[in-house]
């Protein structure tokens, strides 16, 4: 399953990896990770015309995107358009951080999910 991870490198620029979550088999009912210790959910919904200028993720946690799109730009300058069914994990908690634009005029739902880094 891939994930979109955004991190800091040692100098503070921001940058993507495509990373895959490995799965293995669970027999019928499907295909599963390992599991991943976590620390809190957060429901988010933003309003139709949210966007988000530079900023850091204030903890390591995955993004689930529900639905909407969203363009992701980092600061070596790639940007991505994200759609609702992707995952991203947010590592960019120091450096220069990223910005955030809704794509589509609409509400958009998402799921934050903490990482226990204790």
């Amino acid at each position: 399953m891939k994930v979109t991870r955004v991190y800091a490198d040692s100098s503070g620029e921001t940058h993507f990896e495509d990373i895959e979550m490995k799965l293995a088999d669970a027999g019928p009912i499907g295909r599963l990770s390992e599991p991943v210790p976590v620390g809190k959910l957060v429901f988010r919904k933003n309003d139709p015309h949210y966007d988000y200028d530079w900023h850091n993720a204030p903890a390591r946690q995955y993004i689930v995107l529900l639905d909407g799109a969203i363009e992701l730009e980092v600061s070596d300058g790639e940007k991505r358009v994200l759609q609702g069914g992707e995952i991203l994990l947010m590592e960019d908690v120091t450096g220069k951080g990223h910005r955030t634009r809704h794509v589509e005029p609409r509400e958009r739902r998402s799921l934050f999910i903490v990482l226990d880094d204790q």
